[in-house]
Parts: structure tokens; sequence; C-alpha cells
């Protein structure tokens, strides 16, 4: 028997800046090639909070993007899914022809900068409502299923693991070399446990002693107290070199030095969080003369969706078990509170969900 699917529904709506409301909105309308999915779990990003709080992004919307749930719609034509399937939809999808798909720099194709993903308005995720529409490209190549066996809240975290993921095989990380992740949130928490799966030592650094206790549920072994001389610390780790590698996973620019000072000559250093336009200062010659490199990584790769999926499904139940990221859970009458705890992040929270059905 079908779903009966209402005609209005309840959406976080952001307003303008610093205002976001919950309200009644139309339930999204589909076309051929489309789907309905009604959401069970939506994590809150931090490029969310940033949206939410520069108004970088023109009123309204509704936003969201980490995203799981059930298809109870789908429009003509659509192959592969059918109403009931349990699904994660990413909301962006590159072209796959283009010159930066060609050279595998997927976060800049001009089509996967468009967004496959709305509860109405722009489109911009979506997943903060009880329902998204799921836009015909994105079904054919960003549309994942879920294993029964797998919750809706660990499948959330498929958007954002592949984009951790993407950083770590951009490192190209070695089993004897040692990784500093500066920032210990679910995403520096995330990049650290994918360190580790090749084989390196990884340190972690963090400020708080209780997201370092959440670390070690991942096997991350090696705290660094971020009050303390983290340089120091890495250099005596590292028999005085330094690390191979350090991830800022912490919007600080002042971070981007202490990052370059802690890695050897040759290091790398991986900026994950940094994604305000600014200015950074670091020494030059350490570029040059010491030889270190200088990165970036942001968001998906659809190189590695398969990959992730695996690790994902496989990895519940057995020592990857994001859940265990999740510390507040709202439900999404309560958006607007959920929000707010995730601009002011404090020792004990740590991923934030809205749960429409909650």
């Amino acid at each position: 028997m079908k779903p009966s699917i209402p005609s209005t529904m309840r959406a976080a709506v952001y307003r303008g800046i610093n205002d976001v409301r919950v309200e009644t909105v139309p339930v999204p309308e589909i076309g051929a090639g489309e789907v309905l999915v009604k959401i069970d779990t939506c994590g809150i990003c931090g490029t969310d909070l940033k949206k939410i709080h520069s108004g970088s992004h023109s009123a309204p919307r509704i936003f969201g993007h980490e995203m799981s749930g059930t298809i109870v719609k789908a429009g003509e034509g659509v192959e592969g899914f059918v109403v009931g399937d349990r699904v994660m939809a990413y909301h962006h999808s590159p072209c796959g022809a283009c010159y930066y798909c060609r050279k595998q720099t997927f976060a800049q194709c001009e089509s996967y900068k468009k967004v496959g993903c709305t509860a109405g308005f722009e489109p911009s995720g979506g997943g903060f409502a009880e329902y998204i529409r799921v836009m015909d490209w994105i079904v054919r190549k960003g549309l994942v299923k879920i294993p029964d066996a797998v919750p809706f809240e660990q499948a959330a975290f498929i958007e954002p693991v592949n984009t951790t993921y993407k950083a770590i095989e951009l490192l190209k990380l070695q089993p004897d070399e040692t990784v500093l992740v500066i920032g210990q949130g679910p995403i520096g928490i995330l990049l650290a446990a994918l360190a580790k799966r090749t084989g390196a030592t990884v340190l972690t650094s963090d400020l708080y002693p209780e997201r370092h206790a959440i670390a070690a549920k991942f096997g991350l072994d090696h705290p660094l107290d971020a009050r303390g001389d983290v340089v120091a610390a890495a250099k005596s780790a590292t028999e005085g070199r330094g690390a191979d590698v350090a991830l800022v996973a912490v919007g600080g620019n002042a971070l981007i030095k202490v990052a370059m000072d802690a890695i050897r000559p040759g290091g790398r250093v991986m900026l994950f969080a940094q994604t305000q336009h600014g200015e950074a200062p670091f020494d030059p010659a350490a570029v040059c003369m010491d030889e270190k490199t200088l990165m970036g990584s942001y968001s998906s790769s659809l190189t590695f969706n398969e990959a992730v999926n695996q690790v994902i499904f496989d990895g519940y139940g057995k020592g990857f078990d994001l859940t265990q990221l999740i510390s507040h859970r709202f439900s999404l009458e309560d958006g607007v509170a959920a929000i707010e705890l995730a601009s002011h992040p404090v020792a004990d929270s740590m991923k934030i969900v809205i749960q429409p059905g909650g």
C-alpha cells in the first residue's frame, strides 16, 4: 500500500541572516525521473551554519544535506528505486565530462555546484524538512540504497564521510607516517579514524577531554591537549622531526601556522575547514626552503562513492559505528534550538541531528 502523502509539511526555513523559523510549507511536487523522500535523519553541517550566519545565500531557503530517509513517491521513468526503499541522497553530482571532471576535481564542476535536492524555494538540500524532492540527475548518479541492517542515523553520515575520505585519499598516507589532526569534533574524528585505517600513527588535538573520550571509541589513542604545546608534542612523538601530515579540522586560520610548524620538512598540511575567504599569514620560506606542502580538500568526490558506502555499511557494529558521534537529537519543531546548539558547540556536543519524525 502506498504511503499517504500530505499536501503540507513542517520545515526549518532560512529567512535571513541568523533567522531560521519552523513553518508550514507545501510538500514538493516531483516530476519524471524524480523521487520524493520522507526524511528520517538530517545532520547539521558546518557549511549549513556558515550560510545561515553569513547571509551568503538568498532567502528563503531550506538547508540540510546530510540526510537519509524513505522513498514515498517515484516519478515516471525512475529505474532501480521503488517506493519503500531506504535511501540517502547526495545533493551534488558532477557532469563527468567537463575539464574539471576529467581532472577529477569534481567540486569545481559547474554542474556539481547545482543543488539537486530541495524541500521548496531555491534548491538548498532541504533536509531540515519532512520531505525532499530528489531531482532526476541525482536519482541517476547520487541516490544510494541503505541496507535494512544499517540504521538511518549511520547512513546520514555518508556524505560527510565521503568528504573526509576524499581528503585522506589526496594525502596518499603511508603506514610509516605520523598524522596530526587538529580538532576532534565529528569531522576531525572522521578524518583521524580514516587516517588510522591506512596504518599511519594518528595524533589528535582538542581542547576537550570529552571529545578525546569519543575519539578513543574509534581507536584514536594518542590524544594531545590543545591548551598545551601541540607543536612540541608532535615533534616529541617523531624523534624531533615533526608530523608527516597535519589536518586542520577547525575553522580558525590561526591554526594554519600551528599545523605548518608541527610538520617536518617535506611534510603536508591539509586544510579541511577553511571555507571562509580571508587572509592567513604563513611563512613562505617554509613552503620553499623546507619544501612543505599546503593543500586543501573540499566537498565529496564521485570517485569514492562505492568505497564510502562499503566503509559505512560494513563498519556499522564493527568498529565504525558513527552513531556514537551523535550527541544530540532534535525534533523538527525544535530545529531552531538544534541550529543554535550546533552554532555554539560545548564540550559534550558533537554531531547534532534533526529527526522530523522525532
